[in-house]
């Protein structure tokens, strides 16, 4: 179909009083147009935030082509309207809509949400008024869409639970087909996610009753009925180079936040660090051959005319393909006047070399993350990263001709002290002493500059530090404030620059992040009272959230500033991740120790991943 023909939900005059209209157009390449009457599932995939954030998410894309993929399915796509088209369509009474056939969300029979951070919740609520459908799953009609959500967020939805029909826990390449399958042969809305509930991963909140106990924490959750299921256990690939990857990933029209072809080389994470969710839930590591992600990456290129591709995975220097996978793309990619886009790389011989050859880096920033200035701090959060590894990868940048380093920690971290935050300035200078002693006054290039940046430590479930208590606001100030202080009395503090996060948005994300069901009537009271968009800086205020969890009755301290014990049922316990609750807390007491933990490669710790019998697992 021809892109002038296509029709469009809404008016050229309301598209132009849009501040970039090409948000709710459709049309770009790679889109895919079925027609309606030959499909048996309509799915809506939306991405709760705003269309430039949304396109750069690789889970989308693979969606998006998986879906699209199976003859009898369209896959269509939706992100929240900024905040002018919000406006618009509630002015104008105009229903939210898909952008492939810009006809109505509520007409569809999914809709499905990427759960990807805990203050894109509002926005939820945003798609579903602006749809036409109820807030409340069991308020909405038999015909209107089932509510599915997926993502990181899902390994606690507990806060969502009342909004959504299903929860997808695990990833998404797996059991979409048996849904699809399910839903086509159901009779009924009940009768669908009844029998969806004895599909591995997936979560039908409504079958399970809750209940708590006078001091506010969980007291029972279990199933209504003897069939569904006590636990949930996640679903995952287990061959990375037999599952769907989208070859031709759709190419937005206006600039997304991450706008390049994408390869995604790995799953899991082998470190181990205790603060990090994502290095737990996406367990056993699984790599994808070479060979594969060549044929990927000529694909994609081809497809797209993307000019830049990057590689993607929670630890890429930890990818055992690397040296031939790069060797291959640096050459093709030359030869192509394609630009590579490197990830965060460990700093060492190998890396510096691959970014000398890389012909889009400027030899003026490498990054680490040491998370915490001592070395007692990153042996608690088990960062396997020590100064010398920081100090030696410095010296052998400012050897190559780097003169500028950029360092992330975090503040608030579980037994932290006085001390472990001092250090972090003392990291820095000697980091710029390092570059004075290493490169001669004649061949240096400019003043040495390292920039600091801190964020603020949220405990999340399925980590060992899911125990701990998070730090008041106060208290986040505080250490930022001492922390920016003593960077200032450095002796070389004018090659050093600190700044540190939001610590507002970083209560409210704690909140969510580790609360439960009764958090619902919150998140409606603070969109009923304007909250949208509480990602972006501009519109975040805590102040609403305070006064919603205040008329909900909600003390919002019982799910943050506590530590928790080792018997306490969690509202996420339902969820098997493949990493037993009896590990994590072994990992909170060798926190509390300081005792190290070995990554997976270097041997296995007994976290429970093996069960499910691929990747690392099975090939150590």
């Amino acid at each position: 179909m021809d892109v002038s023909e296509r029709k469009t939900a809404l008016s050229h005059e309301i598209l132009m009083k849009a501040e970039k209209p090409a948000r709710y157009t459709g049309g770009e390449l790679n889109t895919v147009i079925k027609e309606a009457d030959r499909v048996k599932v309509r799915f809506c995939l939306c991405f709760p935030d705003v269309y430039e954030i949304g396109m750069s998410h690789l889970g989308l894309q693979i969606l998006y082509g998986l879906m699209n993929s199976y003859e009898d399915v369209w896959c269509e796509r939706l992100f929240s309207p900024w905040t002018d088209m919000d406006r618009i369509m509630r002015d104008e009474k105009i229903e939210l809509f898909a952008l492939e056939s810009q006809e109505p969300v509520k007409d569809f029979d999914f809709l499905g949400f990427t759960l990807q951070y805990e203050m894109c919740y509002a926005n939820i609520l945003q798609i579903l008024e602006l749809s036409g459908l109820k807030f409340l799953a069991k308020d909405r009609k038999e015909d209107d869409p089932i509510v599915i959500g997926g993502g990181p967020c899902t390994y606690n939805p507990e806060p969502l639970a009342d909004f959504f029909d299903i929860f997808y826990i695990g990833e998404g390449e797996t059991k979409y087909r048996e849904l699809f399958d399910l839903y086509e042969s159901s009779s009924s809305k009940a009768e669908f996610l009844r029998n969806a509930s004895h599909i591995e991963g997936m979560y039908v909140p409504s079958l399970y009753e809750v209940d708590y106990n006078d001091d506010g924490t969980l007291k029972y959750m279990r199933p209504k009925y003897e069939d569904v299921p006590v636990k949930v256990r996640k679903t995952i690939v287990n061959d990375l180079n037999e599952c769907f990857y989208p070859e031709k990933p759709v190419v937005p029209f206006i600039r997304a936040a991450q706008d390049r072809a994408v390869l995604e080389v790995m799953r899991g994470c082998i470190r181990g660090c205790r603060f990090c969710q994502a290095g737990q839930i996406y367990k056993p590591v699984r790599e994808r051959s070479v060979e594969t992600l060549k044929k990927y990456a000529d694909a994609i290129l081809a497809n797209t005319g993307y000019e830049e591709i990057s590689l993607s995975s929670l630890s890429t220097s930890d990818y055992t393909g690397l040296q031939e996978l790069l060797e291959y793309l640096i050459d093709e990619c030359n030869r192509k006047k394609i630009n590579i886009s490197l990830p965060s790389l460990r700093i060492d011989a190998f890396s510096l070399d691959v970014m000398n050859k890389v012909q889009d880096v400027k030899k003026n920033s490498l990054t680490f993350a040491p998370e915490a200035g001592s070395q007692r701090m990153r042996n608690v959060i088990n960062k396997g990263l020590t100064e010398e590894d920081i100090l030696r990868g410095s010296k052998m940048a400012f050897e190559g001709g780097w003169n500028k380093v950029k360092l992330y920690f975090m503040l608030g971290l579980p037994f932290e002290e006085k001390e472990d935050i001092a250090a972090i300035g003392e990291l820095c200078e000697k980091i710029t002493e390092l570059y004075f002693d290493t490169v001669p006054k004649e061949k240096r290039q400019g003043r040495v500059e390292v920039s600091a940046s801190s964020s603020f430590f949220v405990p999340k479930p399925f980590t060992a530090f899911q125990y701990a208590p998070m730090d008041t606001m106060e208290s986040f100030l505080e250490k930022a404030s001492f922390c920016k202080k003593n960077v200032r009395s450095m002796h070389n503090q004018k090659s050093i620059r600190y700044q540190y996060h939001d610590a507002k948005t970083t209560i409210i994300e704690g909140i969510f992040a580790r609360g439960d069901r009764r958090l619902s009537a919150a998140i409606i009271n603070a969109y009923k009272a304007g909250a949208l968009y509480d990602a972006w800086t501009e519109s975040f205020s805590y102040e609403r959230w305070m006064k919603a969890f205040e008329d909900a009755g909600i003390a919002y301290g019982n799910y943050i500033f506590r530590e928790r014990t080792e018997d306490e049922l969690f509202p996420w316990d339902f969820i098997d991740c493949g990493v037993s609750k009896k590990w994590f807390y072994k990992e909170w007491q060798n926190a509390k120790e300081g005792k190290v933990t070995q990554n997976c490669r270097a041997g296995c710790s007994g976290c429970g991943c093996g069960t499910f019998q691929c990747g690392i697992c099975v090939s150590r």
